[in-house]
């Protein structure tokens, strides 16, 4: 649409709009206003269409950037605060803001950089700094409240907050005093104790959750036998079931059923007595049992068996400890060691054929040092 100029003094500013025309925005109220004879809001019209034309931008490109960049810096130098305030209002809300126009923002007063310090996604961390190092506590306070603060944000934040502390505690009681702190560094002052309080609490977090898994595995917690325990015991002991009966007292023991059969291969008779007093279980049934799964038991010496013997000798003190050792092993067992792991894995050139029969002689192995290993005395 054709535009009336006033005067050749008008023709260059009505030329920086230039750029929204360009990008196909529908600015016609815009330029209504520059058709009217008021020069003290012509600037600020032309502030606010080239915000709109850029804003209209979904991906511009670099020369984009460039010519908004070049159209904006003395706009908004020369444009009233509310234009200014609104242009910053609106920009903080956009994606792809040239630096050099964030920079210029950021450095104007706090009344009208305050919410594109706090909401614009767009401005760097370069710029943060600059801004933050070049402007006074009131800005520092506004990029403090911004959502997403990096490392070197948060440093420089609380290096200028220990920066303006410093010299009024060396000043001396009478400047302390005399020196009123203006609400923007108290703010600051709170933000930053929060990013320190936080961070503490990560590291204690961290500190405990380290120190959890390093704790030392609990000793395995062996309970009484039941009266379903017991009697399944005696029955299978009854019947010669040797099968159910490691089975039963495995369950009794809460451990793997092969630790019932190994309590069991042991001819003396000496560890299901270790086991069964462990358990609580009662001398009458305890002895009952010991002489049906091994009738050598059944011996008399002098007035006595050789079972009763054998039950006297034990102690429920280290009759439980000795079976908390034997769970204790079973369970490094069960997670595995590193030597067993070492010990399986095959060698680099070895034959396939002996790769191939090495599990089954290991297992063997470890079958045998197991048997040893709970054949032992006290």
């Amino acid at each position: 649409m054709p535009l009336r100029t006033h005067g050749a003094t008008r023709v260059s500013e009505i030329g920086n709009v230039a750029f929204c025309v360009r990008v196909g925005v529908s600015v016609a109220d815009r330029f209504r206003e520059l058709e009217r004879p008021q020069t003290g809001r012509l600037k600020d019209v032309v502030l606010m269409a080239t915000v709109t034309g850029f804003e209209g931008l979904r991906h511009p490109r670099r020369t984009d950037l460039k010519q908004f960049s070049e159209l904006f810096e003395p706009l908004f130098s020369a444009s009233s605060d509310e234009a200014r305030r609104q242009a910053a209002a609106a920009l903080s809300q956009c994606q792809h803001v040239p630096q050099s126009v964030a920079l210029q923002i950021g450095n104007a007063p706090i009344s009208i950089a305050a919410i594109f310090l706090t909401r614009s996604a767009s401005i760097t961390d370069a710029t943060l700094l600059q801004i933050i190092r070049a402007q006074g506590p009131a800005h520092a306070t506004a990029i403090a409240r911004r959502d997403n603060l990096s490392v070197h944000i948060v440093d420089a934040l609380v290096e200028r907050r220990q920066t303006a502390v410093a010299p009024a505690k060396t000043a001396g009681p009478v400047a302390a005093v005399a020196e009123q702190r203006p609400p923007e560094a108290t703010a600051l002052e709170m933000t930053t104790a929060k990013l320190l309080r936080e961070e503490k609490l990560r590291s204690d977090i961290k500190a405990l959750a380290r120190t959890t898994r390093q704790a030392p595995p609990a000793d395995p917690i062996i309970e009484p036998i039941n009266t379903l325990h017991e009697a399944l015991l005696v029955r299978f002991a009854r019947s010669g079931e040797a099968n159910l009966f490691a089975a039963s007292l495995a369950a009794a023991l809460s451990s793997s059923p092969e630790l019932g059969e190994r309590i069991l291969l042991d001819i003396s008779g000496q560890q299901l007595a270790i086991a069964l007093t462990a358990l609580d279980m009662q001398p009458a049934d305890s002895l009952f049992v010991l002489s049906a799964l091994y009738p050598d038991l059944t011996e008399r010496l002098g007035g006595a068996t050789r079972g009763d013997a054998l039950l006297a000798s034990l102690t429920p003190e280290t009759s439980r400890a000795r079976v908390q050792s034997w769970l204790h092993t079973e369970q490094q067992e069960t997670a595995g060691t590193p030597e067993h792991q070492s010990y399986l894995a095959p060698d680099r050139g070895a034959d396939p054929r002996q790769t191939a029969a090495r599990p089954e002689a290991a297992r063997s192995a470890k079958d045998i040092q197991q048997k040893r290993a709970f054949g032992r005395g006290h």
